[in-house]
């Protein structure tokens, strides 16, 4: 089973070293190490390991080391900075893997550009060697690319010329919408194999800055410095990020406030509220992890079902703690939360939510059930219960009106209920009031609201029905309907992911027994069908 906490004192690919404001991230791939299979990572080549130690090291910058202002990635390598995802590996991969290695990966390059945004951490790649492919999208996801001019080194995106698939599509999409750089100049770049180096990627705007080799780490240390000058980072006390507690069975995973029931054809994500003082930052971690899970190891599994317990004012009390951000810890915490929940919109898995007595689904916890594809809400009571609990209810709040904002830019709400101006009007008139089940039906907040004779019958026939269906068809209809609205990077980056490389991936040019990736490195050339359709 895929491991995604992992210590930065037990990374075997990065190094993380920390130097009063300026954190540096030093790529050193063990070779030896893949996450799977045998095959060698050359080159400072990645496979999910490398990325997934990538994606803790930037939480620790994040919630661990909160004086850093500036993050300057390089690598250990003499003359390659990083050749980009590991052919071999994509190769011996299944479909599955290869698709949710490409959305992980884009998810953490986002995350990279998100701290900048939101948390003021400048990036700086210091490419002093070769950087390809994936590793230039890495660049991409920077503040600034410092690039070393010894007539040798280049930037390049060689996937089509070499490999008959796509620049990760992050890497066009980063091209043309964040850097500017003109379609007919990033079509020569995207199909010139050697790429582009020195003067001429730097006025293409491929690279932000040049410096030759007896003078880069000098030029390093004062662009390192100048990007730290312009952080807006807040002050506060470090997190303590020790290991997740995780029980793994085999039918269900569990944590402290997450658990994980197991089916052959759906999977019971419930959350459990408890008032502690660490259960906002703990409880969004254990939800990440779990959610990856699901992802990588659990490919089967087509619906997830999102349920909640605990008391609903507990639930609110620590809502409004979410809701603050006057120091650093309570920011990366909310940001923590957003970006938990934006991997839960792109999991390419049906989401329901079941909300019924003792559920409480306020505010952020709401979040779930607006990411949800359905919405069943109790109506009434379980009549059989020992304890007769109160009936279902949901709680909006601030935390849903944009604070948590989707990868298009809006909220789960304005996208749920996208055109309907007059029933975000009166949801936003009914902030922190208990909506029953026939309310929330009544805003667009629930779909069914079945009694508790038809309770268990509805969801469970809901699920039977959802299995009968292709899993393609599902996978696309659930990704053209959750994002509405407005057209970001980011959904441009994950409807690229998902409808050219989910094609690309398994086409005959790609992986079939003569296709570029089965070829690559053997000194044939693939062959192509060359039909445009």
């Amino acid at each position: 089973m895929t491991t995604f906490e992992i210590q930065p004192n037990t990374f075997r690919h990065w190094r993380l070293l920390v130097d009063d404001n300026v954190a540096t991230l030093e790529l050193a791939v063990d070779s030896q190490s893949p996450a799977f299979g045998d095959y060698e990572l050359k080159l400072n080549s990645y496979d999910i390991d490398v990325d997934i130690e990538l994606a803790n090291a930037i939480r620790h910058i994040r919630l661990v080391h909160t004086r850093v202002k500036c993050v300057v990635i390089k690598s250990a390598l003499e003359g390659m900075f990083c050749a980009g995802a590991n052919i071999r590996m994509l190769a011996a991969a299944d479909h599955s893997h290869k698709v949710n290695f490409c959305k992980f990966t884009n998810e953490t390059r986002l995350e990279i550009e998100e701290a900048s945004e939101l948390s003021g951490i400048r990036f700086l790649a210091a490419v002093n060697g070769a950087c390809s492919g994936g590793g230039y999208e890495l660049a991409l996801a920077c503040d600034h690319i410092l690039l070393v001019d010894d007539r040798n080194t280049s930037v390049s995106l060689p996937e089509v010329p070499l490999l008959g698939v796509l620049p990760g599509t992050g890497g066009l999409t980063r091209l043309t919408d964040k850097r500017h750089v003109r379609r007919d100049r990033a079509d020569i770049f995207a199909t010139k194999a050697e790429g582009i180096s020195g003067n001429e990627a730097l006025e293409w705007g491929l690279v932000d800055e040049l410096a030759p080799p007896t003078e880069f780490n000098d030029a390093v240390g004062r662009r390192a410095a100048v990007l730290a000058a312009t952080s807006t980072r807040l002050d506060g006390e470090p997190a303590s990020l020790s290991p997740l507690r995780i029980s793994v069975e085999q039918d269900s995973i569990n944590y402290t406030s997450v658990s994980l029931k197991l089916a052959d054809t759906h999977a019971e994500l419930t959350v459990s509220v408890a008032r502690t003082s660490d259960w906002l930052l703990q409880t969004a971690r254990e939800l990440d992890d779990a959610l990856c899970r699901l992802r990588f190891d659990f490919p089967e599994i087509g619906s997830l079902i999102l349920r909640t317990e605990g008391l609903i004012e507990d639930a609110a009390a620590l809502d409004q703690e979410l809701q603050l951000s006057e120091d650093n810890l309570q920011l990366e915490t909310a940001l923590l939360w957003k970006r938990c929940l934006s991997r839960l919109d792109l999991m390419s898995k049906t989401l329901v939510a079941a909300i019924e007595p003792g559920s409480c689904f306020v505010g952020v916890l709401l979040e779930l059930a607006l990411a949800a594809d359905r919405t069943f809400m109790l109506e009434g009571r379980f009549e059989e219960q020992m304890v007769p609990l109160a009936p279902a209810s949901i709680r909006v709040t601030e935390s849903n009106l944009g604070r948590l904002p989707m990868w298009n830019g809006l909220s789960r709400l304005a996208s749920r209920l996208w055109g309907d101006e007059d029933s975000l009007g009166r949801i936003s008139e009914a902030l922190n009031r208990d909506l029953m089940a026939s309310q929330a039906a009544s805003f667009g907040l629930a779909t069914a609201t079945p009694d508790d004779l038809d309770w268990d019958d509805e969801l469970r026939l809901f699920i039977e029905e959802r299995s009968s269906f292709s899993a393609d068809a599902l996978t696309a209809m659930e990704a053209n309907q959750r994002f509405c609205g407005p057209e970001t990077m980011a959904t441009k980056i994950f409807a690229r992911l998902s409808a050219w490389q989910n094609w690309v991936f398994t086409r005959p040019n790609a992986s079939g027994p003569e296709g570029s990736l089965q070829r690559y490195g053997t000194g044939s050339r693939p062959k192509f069908d060359n039909r445009r359709t």
